[in-house]
């Protein structure tokens, strides 16, 4: 098996990240505090898609005692986004309720639906940064059945940091 040169896809490494806030604001150094901050989770249970990158890699491990994150699958991210979805316009929380929404805001980047919004961000296309930029971040209900205990790691039976493919079952018990 070769190696691949710069990461060109000849393995699948995941490029898409849904990212939950898990903890709350106690005792936050202000170092995470601001990752945070960029990574828009400012609120307990909020989520926001992300783009996996080094750099965002890395700050996923800063805030990783705070978070839940994992690669979504398609039935997530299209269920967010209908039953959660809302925009950016004009600075205002705007609920994705008509097509027209969208189009005016990301029209000009060839997304002109709900569905194209979805593919945008399902695939990491071209105008990701854009499309995920306009939705708001997504207010989450506490999951249904509860947490098993948010001060852990996931791979210590807790429910921080990467939990990869089980996401799916956390935005479900959540949304």
């Amino acid at each position: 098996q070769l190696a691949c040169p710069l990461d060109l896809g000849c393995h699948s490494v995941p490029k898409l990240a849904f990212v939950i806030r898990v903890r709350g604001i106690n005792q936050v150094s202000p170092k995470v505090k601001k990752v945070l901050q960029l990574l828009r989770l400012r609120q307990i249970h909020n989520g926001v898609f992300l783009r996996l990158n080094k750099a965002t890699r890395h700050m996923l491990q800063i805030v990783a005692p705070y978070i839940a994150f994992g690669y979504p699958n398609l039935k997530s991210v299209r269920e967010l986004i209908y039953k959660r979805g809302y925009g950016k316009v004009n600075k205002q929380r705007i609920a994705l309720t008509d097509n027209k929404i969208v189009e005016a805001t990301l029209g000009k980047f060839g997304i002109i639906c709900v569905e194209d919004l979805i593919h945008e961000i399902f695939t990491v296309g071209p105008h990701f940064k854009e499309a995920s930029n306009f939705l708001w971040p997504f207010k989450l209900n506490s999951p249904s059945g509860g947490f098993r205990d948010k001060t852990k790691g996931f791979s210590e039976g807790g429910d921080t940091g990467d939990r990869e493919h089980l996401i799916n079952g956390l935005i479900r018990a959540m949304n």
